[in-house]
């Protein structure tokens, strides 16, 4: 009976792993971590990073992001060009290509909150709704980690 019960515990925190996942689903897409910096008090700007993976056969696109927390979002992209970093708005939104991964990542794509109407405060969950051209809207919400998070996929793992 011991090792039963101890297989049981076993068991339903494995499965409790999975059921505090932090994955949202829009029709084919699969969010993934939606998370964001906390931000010193003062700080008028934030940023939003998440993964979003195309099960489906047909491409989509993000196109907008709104969140209650800023006065607008932005969707960003930060690239390095002859040794120079740029980051402008893609007021087109981002493809997301049929059977592709797409990554919001710190020094590429990311979602601009501007004009915080609050400080983002580690261990937060922020509230969101990405909209697509095909799938629609979906809420998510942003886990707010430490002001130092890098992005690694080990900090995330279990959010």
């Amino acid at each position: 009976m011991k090792l039963s019960s101890s297989l049981a515990a076993a068991a339903l925190l494995f499965s409790a792993g999975f059921a505090s996942a932090h994955e949202f689903k829009a029709g084919p897409l699969k969010i993934g971590h939606p998370w964001s910096r906390a931000t010193p008090v003062g700080a008028k700007v934030g940023g939003g990073y998440l993964s979003i993976e195309n099960t489906g056969p047909a491409a989509d696109r993000l196109v907008s992001v709104s969140v209650p927390f800023a006065g607008r979002s932005e969707i960003h992209e930060m690239a390095v060009k002859d040794g120079i970093m740029t980051m402008r708005p893609l007021d087109n939104g981002v493809d997301v290509p049929a059977g592709a991964k797409v990554e919001f990542k710190p020094g590429g794509y990311h979602i601009m909150f501007m004009d915080l109407k609050q400080p983002l405060k580690q261990g937060e969950m922020m509230k969101g709704t990405l909209t697509f051209e095909k799938a629609g809207t979906v809420d998510v919400e942003f886990k707010v980690d430490s002001i130092a998070a890098k992005g690694a996929e080990g900090e995330h793992k279990g959010h």
